[in-house]
């Protein structure tokens, strides 16, 4: 576990190859925003969340001791992606993304909000998608379990104006609730069994599938693919991804995937 110590309510941890501007700008979550340079607000389920970044150097404000282990955990403080990077480094173009984007890290999120907030990004821009599950919150006092969601219906809904998006919302809480879906064998199967599972859901295709699995279930071997990435594998891995890549696909797909859209790629 990572060490901490505490000074006036806040925890005060040092960590290394970690930024947060990287890891919560980079499509993994929709629940952050950037207040200053260095400070991000936001929230996991009802747990909220001040934190701010002086070099390796964080603080959680006003957080209680006992929660520290959570955040160590939704942070995934305790990989050593220096290692991670090194290892993905020995392809150019990785090498090129992983310096550009040296500060992300896979958060671990829980499954059911995960696969809720990937519903929601179907065919959606960020903002958009940040007011949806916003006004989700707003409904149930924080980002609510399928268990909580159970009776809704699309009046329920409605103020999310989440569109089509409502169905595939109330056909997920419906699934998960009934047993139809159940996230424990998600978790237990391979992967392709995993995303096939996932699919049963409306509205959830393979990305959707992948993203929830990767960032929902921690499966590193996920690769989604979207248009940015859809770029990168034609243009520099047309055949495959490297060997170097094996068991941790998702991992450089996020570095990948933000190297390429802010543009870090163009000349590699």
């Amino acid at each position: 576990m990572t060490k901490y110590t505490t000074d006036s309510g806040n925890i005060i941890f040092t960590c290394p190859d970690f930024d947060l501007a990287h890891t919560l700008d980079c499509g993994q979550a929709f629940r952050w925003e950037q207040t200053d340079g260095h400070t991000f607000r936001g929230a996991v389920g009802r747990k909220k969340l001040t934190i701010s970044q002086d070099g390796d150097r964080f603080t959680l404000y006003d957080t209680p001791e006992e929660d520290f282990p959570f955040w160590a955990g939704y942070f995934d403080l305790d990989t050593d992606y220096g290692r991670i990077k090194q290892t993905l480094s020995e392809d150019a173009v990785l090498r090129r993304a992983c310096e550009y984007g040296h500060g992300i890290r896979l958060l671990r999120q829980p499954p059911e909000e995960t696969l809720l907030s990937f519903i929601i990004s179907q065919n959606n821009n960020i903002p958009r998608i940040k007011g949806i599950i916003e006004r989700l919150c707003g409904i149930y006092g924080g980002f609510p379990t399928a268990r909580e969601m159970e009776g809704a219906d699309e009046s329920t809904l409605s103020p999310l104006r989440a569109g089509f998006r409502t169905r595939y919302l109330l056909d997920c809480v419906h699934r998960i609730n009934s047993g139809e879906l159940d996230l424990d064998a998600v978790s237990r199967a391979d992967l392709d069994t995993a995303a096939d599972m996932l699919m049963t859901v409306k509205g959830v295709g393979i990305k959707v599938a992948m993203c929830t699995l990767l960032f929902g279930f921690h499966r590193t071997e996920a690769y989604p693919v979207d248009v940015w990435m859809k770029r990168v594998n034609a243009r520099f891995y047309p055949d495959g991804l490297p060997s170097c890549t094996k068991g941790i696909e998702g991992i450089a797909q996020q570095y990948l995937f933000y190297a390429i859209r802010e543009g870090a790629l163009e000349q590699a």
